[in-house]
Formats: C-alpha cells, sequence, structure tokens
C-alpha cells in the first residue's frame, strides 16, 4: 500500500519518469497508481514514462515477449516507454526468481545478449515497449550490442550506480559518444541495508562538500546530489516513501551548481559501489 500512495504523491508533486521492475514486486500498485491519477484528469498515459526491466531467469529469447507482456497485465497498461535488460548476466530461467543449488550457490545459464536483444527488438516492433535498453552493462557488453550485425535498435539507455562518489566518468563519455543516456540509481547513496549493500563506504549525504555548497542555496545535501547529475546530462531516480523527501527530491530546477562546485563535487569520486551486485 506505501507505494501506491508514494506514486500517487510523486505524480501531484509533478514526477513523471517511475522506474519500476517485476521483481520490486509492486508493480501492481505502480500501475493502480498510473490509472487512478488518469481517472481523476490529473495526467494522460502519455505523461508518464514508466520503465520496465527483464529479469535474470528470462533471458532465453522465447520468454522475452511473454515477460514483458506479463508486466503489462500486471500494470494493466498497453505499453511501458522503456523496457530494459536487467543485468547482463542470466540465471537458470523457471519460477524461482532466485534459483540457488542444494549448497545455496545462484544457479546461472548461458545465454547470447546479442540474441537476448534481437527479441527486446522484437518487442519494440509490436509496440510493447516505446524504447529499449540495458542496465549494469559495461563498456564492453555495450560494445557487444553496437557491433551486432544486422543492429536495428541501439540500447537508449544504460542503467546503473551513479553519485557523487561513483561517478562513472569513463562510462558516461563512452555512453555520450553513442547517444546511450545514462540513467543513475542510487543517486544519493543508499539504505544501509548490508544485505545488499557496502555498508563500509562512507554516508554519501552526510558528506561536509556536499553539505556546505548545500547551506550555500538553503538545499539539502540530497538536493546537491541530485542537482550534480542532472547538471552532468544523468537521469536521477531517487527513491523514497517518505512524502516530504519525494516532495524535496523534485525541488531541484530552481536553482544551479557552478562550474568550481561541479568541480568539488567531481572531486568526491571514491570509485565506490555501494550496490556490489555480490550476485
Amino acid at each position: 500500500g506505501s507505494c501506491l500512495e508514494s506514486v500517487k504523491i510523486a505524480i501531484d508533486t509533478g514526477y513523471r519518469h517511475i522506474d519500476g521492475a517485476f521483481v520490486y514486486y509492486n508493480e501492481h500498485e505502480v500501475g493502480q497508481a498510473i490509472r487512478e491519477k488518469i481517472a481523476e484528469g490529473k495526467i494522460k498515459r502519455e505523461d508518464i514514462f514508466y520503465c520496465g526491466k527483464l529479469w535474470n531467469t528470462c533471458h532465453p529469447p522465447e520468454l522475452v515477449r511473454p515477460t514483458l507482456e506479463k508486466t503489462l497485465k500486471i500494470l494493466q497498461l498497453d505499453y511501458v516507454d522503456l523496457y530494459i535488460i536487467e543485468l547482463p548476466m542470466a540465471f537458470k530461467p523457471g519460477d524461482a526468481i532466485y534459483p540457488r543449488d542444494e549448497n545455496g550457490k545462484f544457479i546461472y545459464h548461458e545465454t547470447d545478449l546479442c540474441a537476448t536483444w534481437e527479441a527486446m527488438e522484437a518487442c519494440k516492433d509490436a509496440g510493447l515497449a516505446k524504447s529499449i535498453g540495458v542496465s549494469n552493462f559495461n563498456r564492453r557488453q555495450l560494445e557487444m550490442i553496437l557491433n551486432k550485425p544486422g543492429l536495428k535498435y541501439k540500447p537508449v539507455s544504460n542503467q546503473v550506480e551513479c553519485h557523487p562518489y561513483f561517478t562513472q566518468p569513463k562510462l558516461l563519455e563512452f555512453c555520450r559518444q553513442h547517444d546511450i543516456v545514462i540513467v543513475g540509481y542510487s543517486p544519493l547513496g543508499t539504505s544501509r541495508d548490508e544485505s545488499w549493500v557496502n555498508v563500509s563506504s562512507p554516508p554519501l549525504l552526510k558528506d561536509p562538500v556536499l553539505n556546505a555548497i548545500g547551506k550555500k542555496y538553503n538545499k539539502t545535501a540530497a538536493q546537491v546530489a541530485l542537482r550534480f547529475s542532472i547538471q552532468r546530462g544523468v537521469v536521477v531516480i531517487p527513491k523514497s516513501f517518505n512524502p516530504q523527501r519525494i516532495r524535496e527530491n523534485f525541488q531541484i530546477f530552481d536553482f544551479s551548481l557552478t562550474e568550481k562546485e561541479m568541480k568539488e563535487i567531481e572531486a568526491l569520486n571514491k570509485n565506490v559501489r555501494y550496490v556490489e551486485l555480490l550476485m
């Protein structure tokens, strides 16, 4: 229920880009929130930019379209605006989201990313996804798709961890050269959940530089971090269930950082990932 309310608050605040995934187990609530806001006359379907994701157990080409169709059925929408391959590695197909063997080790599955990509292209041709992209891909994996014989559509975006402590300068430059938009997840760092987060890294929002710059503009460290990403052409997807923070995260369009401040924040890069993707 908290997801339903959060999405409605976000839409009322002005958010239009919603980043979702089948494995978040909340697409039914997201879809309901979008439909309720459409029914209220607050938005039209085409105002919303919804991103869905292809999970690791669904890489075999014959599973790609049925998986997207399942997402659309859960959302009760006719199409997604962006559909992305969530990770460049596959798990064994089946009902288990995280398939493990008797020793608790993940069961991987060998697939051909290029064949998966062709199935993604077919989803775009069928009108089920307006655009297609990838997530957590490095340069080598992107090049594999970009250099694929008979490529029909290149990835429009690559969703990766990106924030002042992990600025991804090389990947950002490579993607710029190929007109691939970087979508930065964990743009504020992350929760300190040690089941999936490297908690030995310092919390981003306590950084003295971000807080000092925030003071100057009467903004929070979070607002400064988001503004920094946006100014360097990185799309941000901050996550929050807190109504006040949802609104605060949106209030970053009434100030801009100077070149000197941008450089100061860039210098904070520690090349550390919060989300280690140990799988």
